[in-house]
């Protein structure tokens, strides 16, 4: 072991400084020196990071019914997935509010429909707006879609193998929207919501299931526009779906 020359000038300096008093006997101390260790405090770990609690009684909410909608939207995406998509022009997805009571559902787009990628916008759709507005509720408050996202061609009726293709889509948004009361507009739209096919008249005026929530069947406003004189039945079935509701009618 090699020491300081400084280090070892300042010993020898400090020797004679002992010898100069009278101390000659230097005791030299073992090399390996023990030191006891002084009680140490105990050791606290660090607190670890934790993660925020909910409180009591609370949960994380859902995606919104706006942003579902969109989802499902988003999986229809540039449909092929049947014929229809063939001669489309735009995919007529729905309408209205995501929060509504009360959802309307027709068989599919016509051309106005088709052409602005919104359901019931032409002269079925104005008369459906009308029939919403007599109710004492507005069209903003509802919630509008159809058996078909795709106009049919000549505005006939879908083909089973189209409304199949297409219905589960619609039952998605019924499921999102959770709607207290459907009306369906015309035989196509109760037939492929009730799974039965019947006469328009043996389903009128009664209360159906249709996933969890009441339906109502009505005629089509476009079968309203060919016969007018059916309109006053059309209101009934409107005021029995407004009682389900427990919404009163304003007086006309």
């Amino acid at each position: 072991m090699s020491f300081d020359p400084q280090l070892q000038q300042a010993i020898a300096a400090h020797m004679q400084y002992l010898r100069d008093l009278g101390i000659y006997d230097f005791y030299r101390r073992d090399t390996d020196i023990v030191i006891e260790p002084t009680p140490e405090e105990p050791v606290i770990p660090p607190r670890q990071p934790v993660s925020p609690q909910p409180p009591v009684g609370s949960f994380v909410a859902p995606p919104s019914r706006t942003e579902a909608l969109r989802a499902i939207q988003f999986e229809i995406g540039d449909c092929i997935r049947c014929a229809l998509s063939r001669g489309r022009n735009k995919i007529v997805f729905g309408d209205g509010d995501p929060n509504a009571r009360l959802m309307f559902v027709g068989e599919g787009p016509g051309a106005d429909e088709d052409a602005e990628g919104i359901p019931f916008v032409g002269r079925a759709g104005q008369l459906l707006n009308n029939m919403i507005a007599a109710t004492g509720l507005k069209r903003e408050q509802v919630y509008i879609a159809n058996i078909v996202k795709c106009r049919p061609p000549q505005n006939r009726v879908p083909e089973p193998e189209e409304a199949n293709t297409c219905s589960p889509f619609l039952f998605q948004q019924i499921d999102v929207v959770r709607p207290e009361v459907i009306v369906a507009l015309g035989s196509t739209a109760a037939t492929y919501l009730l799974g039965v096919k019947s006469s328009l008249s043996g389903l009128r005026k009664r209360v159906h299931k249709c996933r969890g929530t009441k339906l109502i069947v009505t005629y089509h406003p476009a079968y309203l526009l060919r016969d007018p004189s059916q309109k006053k039945e059309a209101w009934q079935d409107l005021k029995l779906a407004m009682a389900e509701l427990g919404l009163s009618i304003p007086s006309r």
